[in-house]
């Protein structure tokens, strides 16, 4: 997709977003990212879960932007997404720029027990796909500790390779006879998205892509200290607690997104000056 195409591309249908819950949406390289907040996010996610409704919810950082941007599989799986958050603070500064200047960041492991607080008052079932058996232990622990009317419905730590076929339908069958109403994956990017992406429509509930929010909420990695991530530095915080496995995605990935991004707004300022 070249930049004028991205530019030009316009907000999601009102099917795809109930526009109370958002203030608004724009394509950042193409992929397209909804302003929200934190309650409005979770209120929204809660009240399709009490419905059980379909759905899946992606929390995007800069890495699935630059991911969408090199690979359009990937990219209309975003974009055909119910809800996409503001996850990184480069994509809230993004959202800003291009026009929406409420844009706020709803970011994964902060999302996670506001959803959870709603889900226990409105007496929504929550499920939780990923991690370990102790990891999956520990943040059901520390969750109905802080929410003790969270109700628990279901929980399973996959094997880390491919589901068969088998697997994920049993896994499908029992999801749905549990009760859940919205479904935590927390299997990273692209796995979560394309698992959410395939099996919408099939998952009685509302599946929502937190990445790294279970080791964190369960206390096996470290957060970034506050003024890291509302400067816009967790990567940073998180590529020397991790740099074998990160140092690709932020020394490659965050120098390409801000490139081109910058000619993404570049084009679009030559675009509203014809």
């Amino acid at each position: 997709m070249s930049l004028s195409e991205a530019i030009s591309e316009g907000p999601p249908p009102e099917s795809v977003l109930e526009r109370s819950h958002t203030f608004g949406s724009r394509y950042i390289l193409g992929m397209r990212v909804d302003a929200s907040n934190y309650d409005k996010a979770a209120s929204r996610i809660v009240e399709w879960g009490r419905r059980r409704e379909s759905r899946y919810v992606c929390i995007a950082a800069v890495n699935n932007v630059v991911e969408a941007h090199k690979r359009p599989e990937y990219r209309e799986i975003m974009n055909q997404s119910d809800f996409t958050t503001s996850d990184g603070m480069p994509l809230v500064w993004g959202l800003r720029k291009l026009g929406i200047p409420e844009a706020t960041r709803v970011y994964g492991p902060d999302l996670t027990p506001v959803i959870c607080e709603h889900a226990a008052r409105a007496g929504v079932g929550v499920g939780f796909y990923g991690g370990t058996p102790e990891v999956l232990d520990d943040l059901v622990s520390s969750l109905t500790k802080r929410f003790p009317a969270l109700r628990v419905t279901y929980r399973w730590a996959p094997p880390f390779r491919p589901l068969t076929d088998e697997e994920e339908a049993e896994f499908v069958n029992a999801v749905n006879e549990s009760g859940t109403g919205v479904l935590l994956v927390g299997l990273g990017a692209p796995k979560q998205e394309q698992l959410m992406a395939r099996l919408r429509g099939e998952i009685a509930a509302t599946m929502v892509g937190v990445g790294a929010a279970f080791d964190f909420l369960a206390g096996k990695k470290r957060q970034s200290p506050p003024w890291m991530q509302r400067a816009g530095l967790e990567w940073l915080f998180r590529l020397v607690t991790e740099p074998k496995r990160l140092w690709r995605r932020y020394l490659l990935g965050n120098p390409r997104f801000a490139v081109l991004f910058a000619a993404q707004l570049v084009a679009q300022k030559v675009t509203r000056g014809n």
